[in-house]
């Protein structure tokens, strides 16, 4: 291990903790190679289940706006909860494990629904593990790398898990060629990767963190004992998540200039191709040269790529919107996990990445309603220039406000 690497230890680690391959400890590598089996036994369904509700059980467009609100919204609130469990009980592994446990069992849930009611437990179900599994394994990420690793560590996940979703739908499709279109036992058969991710999570280890546990703050949304950068960054990213609504809206508008259905979710495939290849550039990008340049970087793509969608008129340029959209997710969703736990107090870092993580995704309902209303009333176009501007208004936040060098320091030292 080199000089520069001992000097960036977390607390409470030793050398013989982070043996690392590549820049990357064993633990990251476990937890990523999850990541990729869950993320491919959910996306095989999550594009499914619209037309399970509708077609096959019969429910209005109201219920499967109703079932993914609310399953959304519960799974937000619970990532701060399970975040500051965590930190508080000193053990990340057992609800990491709960957590992906439970989104397996919802598969097989699935394939038993004969009523729209069954789908939503079914959904709130998976919704739940998500919820309480995420903010601990990011904080098993942060508390297995280095700072001066820490951007690869994440990015190197993300790069897995997303690609996981890149297999899944066409995984889906090839699936329901081969099952003759019956959707119940492709939810079966999504029962196989699930499985399989949470046996790995077996082997998988906690560090040693010694009593870091017992400086856990108590569960609060308030932001007291936080570095202001740390609320400087909060701020800024909840002034962008008011514009970016669901990824849906990015769906409906391409249908809208002319995409068929194949065409569509192949453009999707298409993004998440390109986050999953950028996402480990990215958080090594990072660790060499800070995080805030990379992040505002990424806000100015999104705002271009969300102007792109309110202007263009042809179809052939929305393949290239999705590829772009890419890169600015890539550049924001690993880099800026890697800067929470860069800036979050000592023995609090599972409690920031939860907070972090809850307040953008209760604020995706907020957008998505805003989206929705801006798109009947004032036009299509209309919800992409209100995300572009609130993108550019987030970015001109972080560079007045937050310096560059802002996880220089690592603020998990007794001095902070």
């Amino acid at each position: 291990m080199s000089r520069s690497t001992r000097r960036r230890l977390p607390r409470g680690a030793d050398s013989g903790d982070l043996d690392t391959r590549g820049g990357l400890n064993r633990n990251i590598i476990l937890l990523s190679i999850v990541s990729f089996f869950a993320d491919l036994a959910g996306e095989m369904l999550y594009p499914l289940i619209p037309i399970f509700l509708t077609t096959v059980l019969g429910a209005p467009p109201a219920i499967v706006g109703l079932i993914e609100g609310v399953a959304e919204s519960v799974a937000s609130l619970l990532r701060a909860v399970s975040g500051w469990l965590s930190d508080r009980i000193g053990e990340r592994k057992r609800l990491v494990m709960l957590g992906y446990g439970l989104a397996a069992l919802a598969k097989p849930l699935l394939a038993l629904a004969f009523g729209w009611p069954i789908v939503f437990l079914a959904r709130l179900l998976d919704r739940v593990g998500k919820g309480i599994r995420g903010a601990p394994r990011d904080a098993l990420i942060a508390d297995w790398s280095t700072e001066a690793t820490r951007g690869r560590a994440f990015g190197f996940h993300r790069a897995l898990d997303t690609a996981g979703a890149v297999g899944g739908p066409l995984i889906a499709i090839l699936g329901l060629r081969l099952l003759h279109g019956d959707i119940r036992l492709l939810f079966l058969v999504a029962f196989v990767p699930s499985a399989v991710a949470v046996a790995l999570l077996v082997p998988l280890q906690e560090r040693r963190r010694g009593a870091q546990g017992r400086e856990a703050p108590q569960l609060s949304l308030r932001l007291t004992g936080y570095d202001r950068r740390f609320k400087v960054f909060l701020l800024a990213m909840l002034v962008f998540a008011l514009g970016n609504s669901s990824d849906a809206f990015l769906i409906l508008r391409a249908k809208d200039l002319g995409l068929s259905t194949t065409a569509t979710v192949l453009a999707y495939v298409l993004y998440n191709a390109v986050y999953a290849s950028l996402s480990l550039p990215a958080g090594i990008r990072s660790d060499r040269v800070g995080r805030r340049n990379l992040i505002v970087a990424g806000l100015l793509i999104f705002a271009g790529v969300y102007a792109g969608f309110a202007l263009v008129t042809s179809p052939e340029l929305v393949w290239m919107l999705f590829a772009v959209y890419g890169a600015y997710i890539a550049l924001t969703d690993g880099v800026g996990k890697a800067l929470v736990a860069d800036l979050a107090p000592a023995g609090a870092v599972g409690t920031a990445l939860g907070l972090y993580n809850t307040l953008g995704g209760l604020m995706v309902l907020e957008a998505s309603v805003t989206a929705g209303l801006l798109w009947e009333h004032v036009g299509p176009a209309a919800p992409f220039i209100y995300g572009a501007a609130t993108a550019c208004v987030a970015a001109l936040l972080l560079l007045v406000l937050l310096p560059a060098g802002a996880a220089v320091q690592n603020l998990n030292s007794p001095k902070a």
